[in-house]
């Protein structure tokens, strides 16, 4: 298997007239967390559903910890761990009682490694699952998830709805029992700021396109905002990699991609421009929602 821990190859998705996944390609090293970021229905769900093999794909290259989802299945799902927000466990098991009935369909399934994850998790093993609290169902589908060692885990925005402090919980055990294994993790998530702190990569999928990838780090550092004079707005035309323009009393706020070659070059201009960096939520707005059309729209304004 290549370094590759997951490789997704021109990926084209319709239902019907609605093209919901467009020439997607993504690559996610073994060994790293990446953040899966999207706004509702831009296609992530669809995307970790064909990434399954639940979902026939119109075209396009898949591999999943070196299975291809629509052909070797049942060994793809030995190496895949997956936890859905919407996780449906039956309630009149215990936790116990689960892992027993889930065995069987998983040959790898470790009962020694099951229950340390309930230990670690604190989670009860005589009560019913219809009354762990939110916190602790979703641990639990976390634990069975990781019982059979899988090499690759997808989480499918797993902490949605619960409390703050069960969601920091929920990702200080993501990182210790994840990264620190070594695992590979697709996070979709719409919770930015806590994923910010677990995930090594981030792709933003944005009307059925991955609009970015890169490492996190990276990402702070190439987009910023910028406080700009009407005059450069004036008198240039819009720079390569913006993508928001808002106006701020007689000066422009902008966000830029590759901020530092045009920060460069406004300063060797002589231009005085305040740059500041910005977090992962704010990246992601100004992916999704921004609106760099604005440039040309204010230039037109200033010089009629």
């Amino acid at each position: 298997m290549s370094d590759s821990a997951i490789s997704v190859q021109h990926l084209h998705k319709s239902f019907g007239p609605q093209v919901v996944l467009q020439d997607v390609t993504l690559e996610v090293p073994a060994g790293q967390t990446v953040a899966l970021l999207g706004r509702n229905g831009t296609g992530k769900t669809t995307m970790i559903r064909a990434l399954l093999g639940l979902l026939p794909v119109d075209s396009g290259n898949l591999k999943v910890a070196g299975c291809n989802p629509a052909t070797e299945s049942v060994e793809l799902r030995r190496r895949v761990g997956y936890l859905a927000e919407d996780q449906s466990m039956y309630g009149w098991m215990t936790a116990i009682e689960l892992c027993r009935f889930l065995q069987p369909f998983y040959p790898h399934w470790n009962t020694s490694l099951a229950d340390s994850y309930l230990k670690r998790f604190d989670i009860p093993r005589q009560v019913r699952i219809e009354r762990l609290s939110k916190g602790q169902s979703v641990k639990l589908g976390l634990a069975v998830a990781l019982a059979h060692a899988p090499q690759v885990v997808i989480l499918d925005d797993p902490a949605l709805g619960l409390d703050p402090v069960s969601r920091k919980e929920f990702n200080r055990d993501l990182v210790e029992h994840l990264q620190a294994e070594g695992r590979t993790v697709i996070y979709s998530s719409h919770l930015l700021d806590e994923v910010e702190a677990v995930a090594d990569q981030v792709a933003i999928l944005d009307r059925g396109r991955i609009v970015r990838q890169g490492p996190t780090e990276s990402l702070r550092e190439d987009v910023q905002r910028l406080v700009i004079s009407a005059e450069i707005v004036r008198q240039r035309p819009a720079p390569t990699g913006l993508l928001d323009v808002r106006r701020a009393g007689e000066q422009f706020e902008i966000v830029i991609d590759d901020a530092g070659h045009f920060l460069g070059e406004l300063t060797s201009q002589g231009y005085a421009v305040t740059a500041s960096g910005m977090t992962l939520d704010d990246i992601f707005e100004a992916y999704v929602i921004g609106r760099p059309e604005k440039w040309s729209d204010t230039a037109i304004a200033s010089k009629a």
